[in-house]
């Protein structure tokens, strides 16, 4: 396979460009995936309880629904793994409804990305979904999400 087939198809449901080009597909598990789409190669699931297995490598953030990561630096970690498999992988972020967490954590890969942190709420909103990062203290989380 090619590093294109590789990847997520851009303008595809859920599917956010980073600014380096790389692609990430964050969703609603309580949504069915997008059917014309292949599976991911690496996913992220941020719920408030381990969720069911899946046939794809997959990690798992304990992360209550309108809430924070309970393990904030596993959090980062995962994430910054996240970032770096998306440069040629199919990379999937998600929660239950695909807003708030999911928007939270690609706001954040969008800071790994360099994005501004300042800015990254509002590039996931533009770019994924306009009511991405539900909280106060979801948009505070991001603002103190850095790079480096």
């Amino acid at each position: 396979m090619t590093s294109e087939e590789q990847r997520w198809q851009e303008g595809r449901p859920g599917v956010l460009r980073l600014p380096s080009g790389r692609l990430v597909r964050g969703r609603g598990l309580r949504r069915p995936p997008d059917p014309g789409a292949p599976n991911p190669t690496y996913g992220v699931h941020l719920l408030g309880r381990r969720p069911p297995s899946v046939p794809w490598e997959s990690r798992w953030i304990r992360w209550p629904d309108f809430r924070l990561p309970a393990d904030r630096a596993a959090a980062r970690a995962l994430l910054a793994e996240a970032w770096e498999r998306a440069a040629d992988g199919r990379v999937e972020i998600a929660c239950g409804g695909g807003r708030g967490r999911t928007g939270t954590a690609l706001a954040c890969l969008a800071v790994l990305d360099g994005v501004p942190a300042g800015e990254a709420v509002g590039y996931v909103r533009e770019h994924y979904d306009r009511h991405a990062v539900e909280t106060p203290w979801q948009k505070r989380y991001v603002r103190g999400f850095t790079a480096g």
